[in-house]
């Protein structure tokens, strides 16, 4: 008796969970999930020449991976996130540490308020104003040729340096914020005793504060990873057309062709890219959360 009661108390608690649960199930299913599946029938209904109805094939993919300037679009997206990951964690990592063991606990607050609130800008003003800056009529040009630096004005806007640039500039305060999340809660004591069996400031920083520090650095670079192979905004305003990046195709099916089962393949591989990398980076991330 007491055994089926405490089964059925069991099996209730089980509901319950489950109940609290389904929302969140739900809405990861209809917002996530149901998305790729509509996007997986679509890459294999590839358009007609003549408007009759399409049939089940592979034929989308075939065309896209035959294509080298779509290849490269994937090339160019895989560089520009790579550079972009690296030169932000370079940049943001000095940032972040004296932000968490330079600045007063008592500031830090302060500090990292503002040091977000220019971020409060819209993503597409902050690129504009880049563009401002960049442009053939921008202002380092101008202030270059008013100084007699220059006799023409050199193209730094429209090529992948300044989406690098863009993205960069965005992205450093999102890998620094992660990065101090993740010094803040280290031990002091660890560094404590590895100066008190001899080590130096830089031996202890390289063996203790660096390895323990990774796995902020870690989920910094996913973010960035996730963010900038599928941002479209940046490259199209900093970038201009000479070498695409793969969003930018994906937007010219959409909007120019209407070949949704193109963009469909196109987008499929962008989310196996994303995919491919958190199985690469999971157990730093899973580190990260304990």
């Amino acid at each position: 008796m007491v055994s089926s009661n405490e089964a059925r108390a069991a099996s209730r608690a089980r509901l319950a969970g489950f109940g609290f649960t389904l929302p969140a199930v739900a809405w990861i299913l209809l917002f996530f999930g149901a998305p790729l599946v509509i996007m997986a029938v679509m890459s294999l209904l590839p358009l007609t020449a003549d408007g009759s109805p399409p049939q089940l094939s592979f034929k989308a993919y075939s065309d896209f991976f035959s294509q080298p300037a779509y290849v490269e679009a994937i090339w160019n997206s895989v560089v520009t996130t790579v550079i972009t990951v690296f030169v932000s964690l370079l940049l943001a990592y000095p940032f972040a540490y004296v932000l968490a063991y330079k600045v007063p606990k008592r500031w830090q607050r302060f500090a990292l308020a503002c040091a977000i609130l220019p971020f409060w800008t819209s993503y597409v003003v902050r690129s504009y104003a880049w563009l401002l800056v960049l442009a053939p009529t921008g202002i380092v040009n101008w202030l270059l040729i008013n100084l007699g630096l220059i006799e023409r004005p050199i193209t730094f806007a429209y090529n992948p340096n300044a989406t690098v640039l863009g993205f960069v500039h965005f992205f450093i305060m999102l890998n620094a914020l992660t990065i101090y999340a993740n010094l803040v809660q280290i031990n002091p004591r660890y560094v404590l005793a590895a100066q008190d069996l001899g080590a130096s400031a830089w031996k202890s920083f390289l063996a203790v504060t660096l390895p323990l520090s990774v796995p902020g650095m870690t989920v910094g670079a996913f973010l960035t990873v996730v963010l900038c192979i599928g941002d479209f905004i940046t490259p199209q305003i900093l970038g201009g057309n000479k070498e695409l990046l793969l969003p930018q195709v994906i937007m010219m099916q959409i909007q120019r062709q209407l070949d949704l089962p193109m963009a469909s393949v196109m987008s499929l591989v962008l989310t196996v890219i994303v995919a491919a990398v958190y199985l690469l980076i999971q157990k730093p991330m899973r580190s990260a959360r304990l």
